[in-house]
C-alpha cells in the first residue's frame, strides 16, 4: 500500500516550496542567522504550516529530523490521575498536541517541556545547542496551559525553542504572542492550488485537465491538503480524467448539509431529538466541533433573511465561545440548534401573519 499523495509529495526543504517563497527565504535566513527565536505559525487548515515547520527543522538539523518515532508518554496530574499523550519525536525535536488531553493540557506542557529542556543535545559542536518542541493546535489550549507555557518558555530558553502552530492567533494569549515571532501562513490561492495539483499528477505520471484542477481547487475552500486528497479520490474514481467529472465530497459534509436542511424543515422537540442523534454521529466520527458549527451556520443562514442572518450568526458565535469554555460539545451545539429553531419558527409565524 503506497502512501497518500499528500504525504508522498510533501516538500522536504525550503527550495521545494511552491508558494510563499519570499516567506520561505526569510525563514531560511532566520535559521542561518544563528539567533533562533520561538515561533508562532498561524493560518487556516491546509495552508502549509506543518510543512513549513518540517522545512525549518530540516534546515536546523539536517535529514536526521525525518527519522521519527512515535512514543506514548504518561504524565501524572496533581490529583494522581494518569494522562497519556502521543508524541512524535526525532533526536532533535518532539511534536505534541497537548489539547488531546482536554483540561489536563497544563500538566502535559509543564512536564514535557521540563523533560525536553533537561536533556542536553548529544554533540553540541555539530548541532544547535537547543532542542525544538513543536506544539500543535495551541489555540485549543486552556488559559491555564497557556500561562504555564509562557512561564516555561522563559525558564528554558537556553536549551529549548518552541514552535507553536494554530489556526487563529486571536485565541493565543498576548503574553505568548509577544514572546514569539509571528508568521502568518496564508492559504494558497486557487491558481497556486491548481498548479500544485497538476505538478503532483505529473509526478504520478498522470495528466490532469486544467479545468478539473481549477474545479477541485474551488471545491477545496483553498485548503491544499484537502485539494490533493480530492484529486487522489478523483483518480481512484476514474482515469483518464475528464474535465467535467464529478468531484466526490466527503460523506460527512453531505450529512452535515442534510442535518441543516432537517432543522429548517421542521421545528419541534421530536426533530430536535433526531438532530441530536445526527450531531452525535458526526462527533463520534471525529469531525471537529467548530467545523460542525460553521457547517450548520453556513447552511442555516441561507434560509434566513437579512436581519435574521445577523441574529443567527451572533447566536452561533455565543455558543461557539461557550463550547471553548465547556467540555461537552453536544450540549452547546444542541443549545444553538434549539435556539435557532425557536427564532426561526417565530420568524415563519410572523411572516405568515403578514401574508394574511
Amino acid at each position: 500500500m503506497g502512501s497518500l499523495w499528500v504525504d508522498k509529495h510533501r516538500p522536504k526543504n525550503f527550495s521545494q516550496l511552491d508558494y510563499h517563497k519570499e516567506q520561505a527565504n526569510h525563514l531560511k535566513k532566520l535559521v542561518n542567522s544563528g539567533d533562533f527565536p520561538h515561533i508562532l505559525l498561524y493560518g487556516p487548515p491546509g495552508a502549509g504550516k506543518k510543512t513549513r515547520v518540517m522545512c525549518l527543522l530540516r534546515e536546523l538539523y539536517g535529514a536526521g529530523v525525518e527519522k521519527l518515532r512515535i512514543e506514548h508518554q504518561i504524565f501524572e496530574t496533581p490529583s494522581k490521575r494518569k494522562v497519556e499523550v502521543i508524541t512524535i519525536a526525532s533526536n532533535y525535536h518532539i511534536e505534541v498536541n497537548p489539547s488531546d488531553v482536554g483540561i489536563y493540557d497544563r500538566v502535559v506542557i509543564q512536564e514535557l517541556l521540563k523533560t525536553v529542556a533537561q536533556t542536553q543535545q548529544l554533540d553540541s559542536h555539530t548541532q544547535k545547542e537547543f532542542k525544538v518542541v513543536v506544539l500543535m493546535e495551541v489555540d485549543k489550549l486552556t488559559k491555564d496551559a497557556q500561562h504555564a507555557l509562557r512561564r516555561t518558555m522563559e525558564k528554558y530558553m537556553a536549551t529549548c525553542r518552541i514552535i507553536l502552530c494554530c489556526n487563529s492567533s486571536s485565541k493565543v494569549i498576548p503574553a505568548i504572542r509577544s514572546r514569539c515571532l509571528g508568521v502568518r501562513v496564508a492559504a494558497p490561492n486557487l491558481n497556486e492550488i491548481a498548479t500544485i495539483l497538476q505538478n503532483v499528477c505529473r509526478k504520478e505520471c498522470l495528466s490532469l485537465p486544467a479545468e478539473l484542477a481549477q474545479r477541485i481547487a474551488e471545491k477545496s475552500n483553498r485548503n491544499l491538503r484537502r485539494a490533493i486528497l480530492m484529486c487522489e479520490a478523483c483518480r481512484v474514481q476514474q482515469y483518464p480524467f475528464s474535465p467535467d467529472q464529478e468531484i466526490v465530497e466527503p460523506d460527512w459534509e453531505i450529512f452535515l448539509r442534510d442535518t441543516a436542511n432537517f432543522i429548517a424543515q421542521e421545528q419541534s422537540p421530536k426533530r430536535l431529538a433526531e438532530v441530536r442523534n445526527r450531531i452525535y454521529e458526526l462527533i463520534s466520527h471525529l469531525i471537529p466541533t467548530d467545523i460542525i458549527f460553521k457547517g450548520l451556520l453556513k447552511e442555516l443562514v441561507n434560509n434566513c433573511d437579512g436581519q435574521l442572518k445577523g441574529e443567527v450568526t451572533q447566536l452561533a458565535a455565543f455558543f461557539e465561545h461557550r463550547l471553548q469554555l465547556g467540555s461537552k460539545a453536544i450540549y452547546h451545539i444542541e443549545a444553538f440548534v434549539a435556539k435557532f429553531m425557536a427564532i426561526y419558527k417565530k420568524f415563519l409565524e410572523d411572516n405568515m401573519a403578514d401574508v394574511y
